[in-house]
């Protein structure tokens, strides 16, 4: 029995739904990175690392690269930036009519008489 579509994404942004995870997606952006500078930016026990690259791979979205004795990942294509990307613009959209919304209550609820122009 096939698994429904929306299943599937959900499954999918199920795996993504880690922040160690999305560090990584975002630190492969530009390139392979070797699992040592992975350590140096994210700041966890490699133990925990080799966890989540273990979960990026199994899932098709990172590749490992050996050169001799280093392991560099990358992104398995170019449409994981892509939606890093997407999320992102939806972030920035979703914290500016946040950041509206709450300009317009500050001033609604301000008390008559305060603010700069009652100087």
């Amino acid at each position: 029995m096939q698994v429904p579509l929306y299943q599937a994404k959900a499954e999918f942004f199920r795996m993504l739904g880690h922040p160690v995870r999305i560090r990584v997606l975002e630190l492969l952006q530009n390139g392979p990175v070797p699992v040592r500078d992975l350590l140096n930016e994210i700041d966890i026990e490699p133990s925990n690392l080799s966890q989540q690259l273990a979960v990026l791979r199994r899932s098709g979205i990172v590749v490992s690269i050996r050169d001799g004795a280093t392991v560099s990942y990358a992104l398995a294509g170019g449409d994981v930036a892509e939606l890093l990307r997407a999320a992102r613009r939806i972030l920035t959209e979703l914290l500016v009519g946040q950041s509206e919304l709450l300009a317009e209550l500050r001033h609604v609820d301000a008390p008559a008489g305060s603010g700069p122009s009652a100087r």
